[in-house]
Formats: structure tokens, sequence, C-alpha cells
């Protein structure tokens, strides 16, 4: 046998030794040239990791956030015509929230009484009163609330968070959306996707009543079947990963799979919520008679567990698409607003408030930044013939919460009506540049160039929203 077959065979034999365990994806994706060095901020960090729940549908700002004394007293007064913008139909005349506000916590905030386990929390929250949105359509706007961009092909705020950061559990996704029982929202994966970032940044998709799909070997597959057949794929990995050294599309496919790998003994363990206390369970409200807020408390609790192991990133869904525009199945109140949010808030309430109080009492709280967003708001005044409200992106409500935040805060404010954004207008831009800025990341210097352009969440505008800062 000749040296040089001498040497390949060693090193074959080495490789295939390594296994795959030995392959950590810090060290694979540190070979990647097109991604920066994963965990270097460009200043010390106020949060290590985001929980971001979305309600998608248009969640009435005005119903829920934002009191309206003079909403309530013109209630059932015309406008002149063209006063307000329609979207899906005519207006009708103005309508007062259906639910009494009432002040909560030392704040003195007023809150719907929707959302008495949720309200509780009023002190440790920061309200954007001034949101705005460039979209009146569900998909794109909850694109545009969660990219950045109302088009297809952008990454994700997660995405962008994982590419800048990476995971602290290399056994666990840096990216996690936790979709609803009811189906996902509008745009679906497009709301978690890691556009032209590398894939291994895209958000996972599961929840606690469909776990991680294709973890299980196939059946008929024993486990040194396997453990053999993953050595040989690695040794092919490394030789393909030496011979295309800057193919960044391979080694995040690379990486990808490998995580996949360690996620078999990982993930079933972070979903197991049978560990839980009845306690837990009970604060959540797991076992409630109503599924799907049953449904949507185990996904707070599956979040909790993901969030204390590392995930970077993690969004909760609390409703899926539109289903007509009858708000069946989302916050979309075109017709029945009081019915609709009154088969809403009880499946999003009691959850919640749940797992904000779990993270506070654990400690999680002061390194996790917790964002509520919905694609828009909605109108003050009732669709014409019937007792919902149209679609309103020019003035609605968003809240941050937890790690480096100002509790009790509010900022900018809609007119007294609350159809425009009037004070302190704010942008999606704006929103994202103050969560970077948390992570410790400048939102100016987060890019990534793709197609002649250096693209960044934020896109070319923004700024930071330091009022809300502590």
């Amino acid at each position: 046998m000749s040296t040089d077959q001498t040497t390949d065979r060693r090193v074959w034999l080495g490789n295939l030794a390594t296994g795959l365990a030995g392959i950590s994806l810090a060290k694979l994706t540190s070979q990647c040239a097109e991604t920066k060095a994963y965990g270097k901020t460009d200043f010390l960090p106020r949060a290590k990791r985001v929980l971001q729940i979305f309600c998608p549908g248009g969640a009435s700002h005005i119903d829920l956030w934002d009191y309206k004394p003079e909403l309530e007293r013109r209630d059932g007064q015309y406008l002149p015509e063209g006063a307000f913008l329609s979207f899906m139909g005519k207006n009708g005349p103005l309508m007062k929230s259906p639910w009494k506000f009432r002040q909560r916590g030392e704040s003195g905030s007023w809150v719907s009484e929707l959302l008495p386990h949720v309200g509780s929390h009023i002190d440790d929250m920061a309200f954007i009163h001034s949101m705005t949105s460039k979209s009146n359509t569900h998909g794109p706007g909850c694109q545009f609330m969660n990219t950045g961009f109302t088009a297809d092909g952008f990454p994700a705020n997660g995405a962008w968070t994982s590419y800048a950061l990476g995971s602290e559990n290399n056994n666990l996704p840096s990216y996690i959306a936790i979709t609803d029982v009811r189906g996902e929202p509008p745009s679906g994966a497009a709301n978690w996707g890691s556009g032209f970032l590398p894939a291994e940044h895209q958000g996972i998709s599961l929840n606690a009543d469909r776990p991680i799909r294709n973890l299980a070997s196939p059946a008929g597959i024993s486990p040194k079947a396997e453990q053999a057949a993953r050595q040989f794929l690695n040794l092919l990995n490394q030789q393909h990963r030496k011979n295309n050294p800057g193919n960044s599309q391979l080694q995040a496919r690379i990486a990808a799979y490998q995580l996949a790998a360690r996620m078999q003994l990982s993930a079933p363990e972070a979903g197991n919520l049978a560990q839980e206390t009845r306690a837990t369970h009970n604060m959540y409200g797991t076992l409630d008679s109503n599924r799907f807020k049953a449904a949507y408390a185990r996904n707070c609790l599956l979040a909790r567990r993901f969030l204390e192991r590392g995930v970077r990133f993690v969004t909760v869904y609390c409703a899926s698409r539109a289903s007509g525009v009858d708000g069946l199945m989302n916050w979309d109140a075109h017709k029945k607003l009081k019915a609709d949010y009154e088969r809403h808030c009880p499946i999003f309430d009691q959850p919640t408030a749940a797992l904000l109080t779990d993270l506070k009492r654990s400690g999680l709280l002061s390194e996790t930044l917790v964002l509520w967003t919905s694609e828009f708001g909605r109108m003050p005044t009732r669709q014409e013939g019937t007792a919902g409200r149209d679609h309103n992106p020019d003035g609605f409500t968003t809240w941050m919460m937890g790690a480096g935040v100002k509790g009790g805060v509010h900022y900018g404010a809609t007119d007294p009506l609350g159809r425009r954004s009037v004070e302190n207008i704010a942008t999606v831009y704006d929103f994202y540049a103050t969560v970077l800025n948390l992570l410790g990341l400048d939102f100016q210097q987060l890019g990534y160039y793709h197609n002649g352009i250096e693209r960044r969440l934020t896109d070319v505008h923004g700024h930071v929203i330091r009022e809300l800062l502590s």
C-alpha cells in the first residue's frame, strides 16, 4: 500500500471516529464567510433573548389598550363623508367600546375589562400608542410587522436575531415560532422565514399539540444503523465543506441537518409539559374546558420552557388565519366585535398573564424582552350595517416589557377618537431599532449584502425610542 493510500485511510478512519456529536454548530457557522461572528454585540446588551406574542387579525387598540373617552361621548354620531378612509366597506357611525376601561396598577394605566389577568402586569409594560403600518391587508401587514417588508422573501425578526447572536443552546433551534392550534397566521411561514439569510436562521414551526416534525427515526432503523449512517454522512459533509468553502447554502443545510440530529434528544425533553407541576398547569389554564384556551395555554408554557433552555427568539401566536370576515379564527372583527372579542380574550388573557408571571418569578424576565404585536388596529367607527370594526393601519398599539424596558410608560398617542397617530408617530422600523438596541445591537450596523443592496431589518429607516428604555 502506498504512503498516500495509507494516509487517506487514516484520515478517513479519523474522521469517521469523530462522529456527529463532535461537530458544534458554532464551529460550522464560523466557517461561513457571509455570516458575522455569533454573539458579537455592538454594546452591552440589556436582553439576552426575545419573546414575541402576536395576535393576528388586527387586534383592536381602542377596545384593549387605548382608552378614548371622546369616542364614548360621540357614540352613534356620523362623521362628515370622506373623513375616514374605509378599507373593507363603508363606514357607519362612531362606535364606543362595548367594554369598560379601568385604571390598573401604580401607574394608573387604562386597560379594558376584557383583560383582568394581563392587566395585573400593566406597571411593567411600556406602550407605544402611535404605531403605524404600511399595509391594511392581513398577510402583508403580518409580514411587515415581523420582517419590516410587506413583500415575501425577507428575513423575520427572529432570523435577524439568530444571525446576529446565534444560539445559547446548540441542541435547540435559536428561533422558534409556536403556532396556534387553530392554524398558521396570515402569510404562514413567511412570518418566520430566513429570507436571504442562511437557512439555519429560519424559525422552526411547532406547537404543544404538534411537536417538531420528522425527529423520530423511521421504523426498522436500529440505533446502531442510524449512528453508522450519521458517521458516514458526516464524512461526506466534511468533504463537501472542504471542496466548497464559500457555499453558504451548503454550510447552512449541513448545520440544519446536524441540529436536527441533536434535537432528537433535546427537543422531546423541552416539550414534555408533564414535567410541570399541577399548580403550574392550573395557573396557565392548560386543562381548561375551552380547548382553544387550553391549547394556547400549553403553547405559552412551552414558550417558557424553550426560553429557559436558551432559545434566542420565541414567537407565540394567539389565533390564526382569517375565516371569511367574521373574526371566528382571529382578531379580525368586521361584523360582531363584541361576540368575537368575548371569545378571543378569555383564550388570550389568563395564559398570557401566567407566562409573564412565570418569567418574572423565575428571574427570566430580567434577561428576556417581551413584545406584544398585531399587524394593525381597528377603526373607531362600525362598518356600515354591522357591529364590527374595519382595519386601521394609521394608528394602533404595541407594547414591550422585561429586560431594559421602563414599565408604566405610554409613548405616542392617537387622536381623541383613536383613528390616527398624531403624537410621536412610530413605525415598525423604530420598534425594531429599539428591540435590537436592547439586544446590544446597532440597528444601522446589522446588515446583509444581498442582490447589490445592504439589507437591514429596519430597511433605511428607524430610530431607537429611548423613552421606553430603563
